[in-house]
């Protein structure tokens, strides 16, 4: 099979047919609708064709403003057949941040998904030359009135439909003189620490992600249905579809990431890229539930999860078969209490599910297991074509980011830097030759900004993200992401921001889930106002306090946060608080919080 996204189109719709490549979901009907290999391969053709007719030329730039739409995937693999480069941007991005991507991508064309992203594109088209062409992808998207330029979706494909066998000839000719070393993709850094960076991902890159992926992963093209929730502008979730349509899997495409939740469980997905906070909302909606049952109720579960771990993280982890007495239990229990728990998330289903992008404690972790829910965490950037590391079938390590790909290469180096070698590593930073250099070693290893260590069995151990790393006045190092991580695990605690950098000690800004604390103002009939009233009382402060203490018991003294602040209303992407891929920029929040973060430091 060949794995050139250039070339696996046609491959695969020779291969497949009328079998559904994509479904996604009808905004009228509210129904899934399913995409036949051979009506992609259409599309895309006659979409690569509109491209050459309105002037893209091999290498230069498709920006994409637009949330997960099947129009996105479409748009990818006809700028491929044309030789161009794709350049995904979040549909959360701010009018100044798809400015500036535009600038620096020289981007001439730029497709959009929604009113609001179509109003942005005009904004920035009148003040920015480059922008040349908007491309709506929804029918429902209103054009000004005085927008004469702007092409719909259903126009661009008829305008491809009737090219001319020049212009057939001509894409033709492009797709042919296709190489590994052309650049597929830019995908924009979240500019945590600066100014974004659009990443520089090759063909090769990409063609040599999907072939490592193909030799280390237990999948089933037949059986396995992928659930696209992540947004297809990250690498995570754009590297994971490119993977998975190459194979075969089916792919859902969650079009609203509001909706997840009912996504999943109509979907019911074998496979689904995710990152820890929503199996750390998964964790906390079921600890919840147990929290409420009776005594006996309680005494089956607890008694349940004990049988889980022995039977899933003692024996079957380790491909060693459990003893009978154990397996009966685990049979009895997985029908009587997890399999209920899988079907009421979705997962009933279930094959493995890919996560990284932070943290997920030990804690979590172990309970997914123990229910038979198989998580594999994994560790990558953007600059590594996603993953470098994952969990093995067999013999993975709870606590670490798994063992390298076939053919990836990770050392230590100095300050612990996690330094990675292979043919998934970018080729560079686009337009920055100073930055670019600064990301490699003399020797030619990329420098992730990532610390860790390796264990004895040669998994990656993450220790911290060495730019967040900060030391206390008092000379101790504090990895503020471990602390974090481990808080998001309560249920009334949705957001955190760990400070301390040259303080006396640490403290935290604290964003409560505002619901849940709601539920306990009611239940120990704390009156209140407001949300501002509900978080300066005292007693929500005090049970905070006391919940914190116990989740941070295993940290060192001088690790745990002292003083904290809860805040009325939660960090977002609008204010700036959160990058497009939901981490926080620390700067920004000392900076709002000033006044905050001083007051538990008088």
């Amino acid at each position: 099979m060949a794995n050139k996204l250039f070339e696996m189109i046609g491959v695969n719709a020779s291969r497949f047919g009328d079998r559904a490549v994509y479904y996604h979901k009808d905004n009228a009907t509210s129904k899934w609708e399913s995409t036949a290999w051979n009506v992609f391969q259409r599309d895309v053709e006659n979409v690569s064709l509109a491209f050459e007719i309105l002037g893209l030329k091999p290498q230069q730039c498709v920006a994409v403003f637009s949330q997960n739409m099947p129009n996105n995937l479409i748009t990818d693999f006809a700028a491929f057949r044309n030789r161009a480069i794709s350049v995904p941007i979040y549909a959360t991005s701010s009018k100044s941040e798809v400015d500036y991507i535009i600038s620096d991508s020289r981007s001439h064309i730029l497709c959009v998904g929604s009113q609001e992203h179509y109003d942005i594109a005009r904004q920035v088209a009148r003040e920015n030359s480059t922008l040349q062409q908007i491309i709506t992808y929804s029918p429902d998207i209103k054009l000004e009135a005085d927008d004469s330029s702007t092409i719909t979706w259903d126009s661009l494909l008829k305008l491809g439909a009737a090219a001319s066998a020049s212009c057939r000839s001509e894409v033709q000719s492009r797709e042919d003189a296709a190489v590994p070393a052309d650049i597929a993709c830019l995908i924009y850094t979240s500019g945590t620490t600066g100014v974004p960076k659009g990443v520089i991902l090759t063909h090769h890159n990409f063609d040599a992600a999907i072939a490592m992926h193909q030799r280390r992963l237990d999948h089933d093209p037949e059986n396995d249905i992928s659930l696209c929730f992540l947004p297809l502008s990250h690498i995570f979730e754009r590297a994971w579809t490119y993977f998975a349509i190459t194979e075969g899997i089916r792919v859902y495409i969650n079009q609203n990431p509001k909706l997840i939740q009912e996504a999943i469980k109509e979907v019911r997905p074998t496979i689904m890229c995710s990152v820890p906070r929503f199996w750390e909302k998964v964790y906390t909606a079921v600890q919840e539930n147990i929290s409420q049952m009776g005594f006996i109720q309680k005494a089956l579960v607890h008694r349940a999860l004990k049988i889980g771990y022995i039977r899933n993280l003692k024996y079957a982890r380790m491909g060693r078969k459990a003893p009978a007495i154990i397996e009966a239990q685990y049979r009895f229990f997985d029908s009587k209490v997890f399999s209920k728990v899988r079907k009421a998330i979705g997962v009933d289903r279930g094959h493995f599910f890919p996560t990284a992008g932070a943290p997920l404690s030990r804690n979590i972790t172990e309970f997914l297991h123990s229910i038979g829910i198989n998580i594999m965490i994994g560790y990558g950037l953007s600059e590594t074509t996603a993953t470098v590391t994952c969990f093995p079938k067999v013999g993975f390590e709870v606590g670490t980011v798994g063992t390298p790909l076939p053919e990836v290469q990770f050392k230590i180096g100095p300050g612990n830097e996690i330094l990675v070698k292979g043919d998934t590593v970018m080729k560079g930073y686009y337009n920055k030759p100073k930055e670019t250099a600064e990301a490699f070693t003399r020797d030619g290893w990329f420098r992730t900004g990532d610390a860790g260590m390796v264990s004895e069995n040669g998994s990656l151990i993450l220790t911290e993200r060495i730019k967040d790393l900060f030391k206390t006045s008092n000379g101790k190092y504090i990895a503020p992401q471990a602390l974090e991580s481990r808080l998001g695990e309560d249920r009334y605690i949705e957001q955190v921001a760990v400070i301390g950098d040259q303080r006396k000690y640490v403290t935290a800004i604290i964003i409560p889930a505002y619901e849940a604390l709601k539920e306990y103002a009611s239940k120990h009939k704390i009156q209140y106002r407001s949300i501002e009233d509900l978080v300066k009382n005292s007693d929500i402060i005090k049970m905070i306090e006391k919940r914190i203490d116990e989740l941070q018991k295993n940290f060192a003294s001088f690790e745990q946060i002292k003083r904290f602040t809860l805040l009325p209303k939660a960090f977002s992407m609008e204010t700036g608080e959160l990058t497009n891929t939901l981490k926080i920029r620390r700067a920004i929040i000392n900076q709002l919080y000033s006044r905050e973060i001083e007051a538990m430091y008088a």
